[in-house]
């Protein structure tokens, strides 16, 4: 396939749409904010890691070495507090939410993460952070930990946007003990009884921002090209990682591309826990699969907002039927050695060649899987159109279509194809659908009917047409 190297992205950290360009040659960093494990993920988290999978996806389509971390934190209030009324430990309460996303990101066929970094492994970097960031005088003990100062750092605020004399009145992790009300915590002080660790500052746990750094600056260094998550994550917490990697390295910026997604809402408010107007990925993955919640995700633009509903999940279910039902036909048609191809084939090798080509610009337009799913949504219909037609297609435009929707559905995660692992599953069908044919030839209508409703119970969908009865196997059929 063709590659492109004008790939555009909008950079939060500058306002607007740049030209991406890798800061070491063909190598590019990525992280991403991961969850914090102390409950079932639900679709919001869904749309940040579709939606950076399909990134990297796309970034290692293009041809660049792509390393890309996301965090799990570990190490958070909300899993000692949670842990505490189940009367197990913490880090046990950890790994088992861990365990769920795991199988959640698994389910959504999120794959491209070259690693999922916790929190508490990375104590000893953390130390070492703060220790140099007292020593540079941006940040400062107290009885109840050890916080940033946010006047020492002068960019602080630019990342959001934010006025720095407005943000020195906001009040984070209120604590008299501070300088400013809107420093943050490197270091918190807590109770022997509670879980943490023993530290130069008093034993207790770390602060929430500097979790991310500690991760990146172990793994990436001082600076790398990508920091992506949602965008209520602006502020305050990138802010704050921006503010003591750069005070900790003097090196400037400290990310180079900031990519933020935009909120997934339920009735106009924010999907989250604590409202508890979430869905749960697993829910909605066991009602139309993987496939329709990825194209739900995907066909609206990442920057912006998503209020979710059910009705718009079963349409995006009807559209991966559609793609489903195209991938199955155009892998049942029977390859013959034209020398002449029809008018027909031509135009249907044309248009392929035509949505790549806008898919491609679509992607490379600051990541419009919007767009890009439209394109590819013509290349559907037309396929069908063609399978409506014919049973056979010259090997060379089998290739060069199936080259196309292959690529597609790789890139935005999709899974449709058969395999040949499935190879026996098709033979399998392909001998039921002969029968029905010839009770269909004697008219045994009651006989043939029951064939296609017993297989359509098992999630295989016969389908009549001029050129025959086509096939499409369901594998994310809905469930009754």
């Amino acid at each position: 396939m063709t590659t492109f190297a004008n790939l555009k992205i909008y950079n939060t950290r500058t306002r607007q749409i740049e030209t991406f360009k890798p800061l070491n040659g063909n190598r590019v960093f990525m992280f991403v904010c991961g969850p914090t494990v102390y409950d079932y993920s639900h679709v919001g988290h869904a749309r940040v890691f579709i939606f950076f999978d399909v990134v990297a996806r796309w970034l290692r389509k293009l041809g660049y070495s792509l390393f890309y971390i996301v965090n799990i934190t570990d190490v958070d209030d909300k899993i000692i507090n949670r842990a505490r009324d189940e009367k197990i430990h913490p880090l046990e309460l950890a790994r088992t939410y861990e365990r769920y996303f795991m199988e959640d990101m698994i389910s959504l066929n999120v794959t491209s993460p070259n690693l999922y970094a916790r929190a508490s492994d990375y104590i000893n970097e953390i130390f070492d952070q703060i220790r140099v960031l007292i020593d540079k005088g941006h940040a400062y003990v107290t009885p109840t930990g050890v916080y940033f100062d946010i006047t020492s750092f002068e960019d602080y605020g630019k990342l959001s946007g934010r006025d720095p004399s407005e943000l020195v009145k906001h009040r984070i992790e209120p604590d008299p003990s501070k300088r400013n009300p809107g420093d943050f915590a490197l270091w918190r002080v807590r109770p022997r009884e509670e879980f943490g660790w023993e530290s130069p500052w008093g034993f207790g746990r770390p602060g929430w921002h500097i979790e991310d750094t500690a991760i990146t600056l172990r793994h990436f260094g001082p600076q790398y090209d990508i920091h992506g998550g949602a965008v209520e994550l602006i502020f305050p917490h990138h802010e704050a990682e921006v503010a003591q990697a750069e005070s900790y390295t003097g090196v400037k910026p400290f990310v180079n591309f900031w990519i933020h997604v935009g909120l997934l809402t339920v009735q106009g408010e924010k999907m989250s826990k604590s409202l508890g107007n979430y869905v749960t990925i697993r829910e909605a993955v066991s009602k139309y699969g993987a496939n329709a919640l990825r194209l739900y995700i995907l066909q609206t633009h990442y920057r912006s907002p998503i209020d979710f509903s059910w009705e718009g999940l079963e349409s995006a279910y009807k559209s991966a039927s559609r793609i489903e039902t195209s991938v199955n036909r155009l892998q049942q048609l029977n390859i013959v050695n034209a020398t002449t191809p029809s008018e027909d084939e031509l135009t249907l090798v044309k248009k392929a060649e035509d949505v790549w080509s806008r898919f491609a610009d679509a992607m490379n337009n600051d990541l419009n899987t919007a767009q890009a799913l439209s394109a590819y949504f013509e290349l559907i219909s037309q396929v069908n159109d063609y399978t409506n037609k014919y049973d056979y297609i010259s090997a060379e435009g089998y290739g060069k279509v199936w080259a196309v929707v292959k690529e597609i559905n790789e890139v935005l995660g999709l899974k449709f194809e058969l395999t040949s692992s499935d190879e026996l599953i098709k033979n399998l069908i392909e001998l039921i659908v002969n029968v029905r044919g010839e009770l269909r030839k004697r008219r045994l209508w009651d006989l043939s009917d029951g064939i296609r409703d017993s297989l359509k119970r098992l999630g295989i969908e016969l389908q009549d047409t001029a050129t025959g009865t086509k096939w499409v196997l369901r594998r994310t059929a809905k469930q009754p």
